[in-house]
């Protein structure tokens, strides 16, 4: 099976082709421009090295959140677009489902996803992968009165690295991944584990995850 991964949730535009859950080749661009300047350039860029159609997928994966607003709806709306128009079942990834798998280790895993203004995206993982908590948006230290009881785990994502110190406070035994940045290949390959389970969707029934509103959407609330 041929998939194509599309991920536009980070300040790194990434796509990838995988065959099932192998990494084929794959493009990360963080070069300053907008995701929607990006992402169909690398996208062609990836299929005429491959000397591949968009005819030749048999699925889209697509990061759905959390992260950048305005990169999830164009991530989103590009993968909507192209399902639609090439017949193709989509499957939906979570930006911390996907920094997650960039561990391989035993232990549990905390992907935590920098969302400013003192506050973070975090999911908890145990060791294969699944959700020991509902995910959260909240000011770090909230978060990390929830981590407290979930010692000895292992961090990944740009909120990890941003609020360091604070976790080794409160987690003396707390690991960090070394490498904490979205690609679209670990969410390719979550999205074929998804379909070998029928977890599949279409170009109509995907949405973003938000987890929160945006900037503008509180201040407008604020100023009312």
């Amino acid at each position: 099976m041929k998939i194509l991964a599309i991920d536009t949730s980070s300040k790194i535009c990434s796509v990838a082709v995988l065959k099932n859950d192998e990494l084929v080749d794959e493009i990360n661009l963080d070069n300053g421009h907008t995701h929607s300047e990006n992402l169909m350039p690398i996208l062609a860029e990836l299929l005429d090295r491959n000397h591949l159609k968009l005819v030749d997928f048999e699925l889209i994966s697509c990061c759905t959140g959390p992260g950048s607003f305005t990169g999830i709806r164009i991530g989103v709306a590009t993968v909507k677009a192209l399902a639609e128009v090439n017949h193709l079942p989509v499957v939906s990834v979570t930006a911390l489902e996907t920094l997650a798998r960039m561990d391989a280790s035993s232990k549990n895993k905390v992907a935590m996803i920098d969302a400013r203004n003192n506050q973070v995206y975090m999911g908890i993982f145990d060791e294969n992968y699944e959700k020991l908590e509902e995910f959260m948006a909240d000011d770090i230290a909230q978060i990390m009165e929830v981590l407290k009881k979930y010692q000895n785990s292992i961090f990944v994502g740009d909120g990890a690295v941003l609020h360091k110190n604070l976790i080794l406070e409160n987690m003396p035994d707390a690991e960090f991944c070394d490498f904490n940045e979205q690609r679209a290949s670990f969410g390719g390959k979550i999205a074929y584990q998804k379909y070998l389970k029928n977890e599949v969707e279409t170009a109509d029934s995907i949405i973003p995850m938000y987890l929160r509103k945006s900037q503008a959407e509180r201040l407008k609330k604020e100023n009312r």
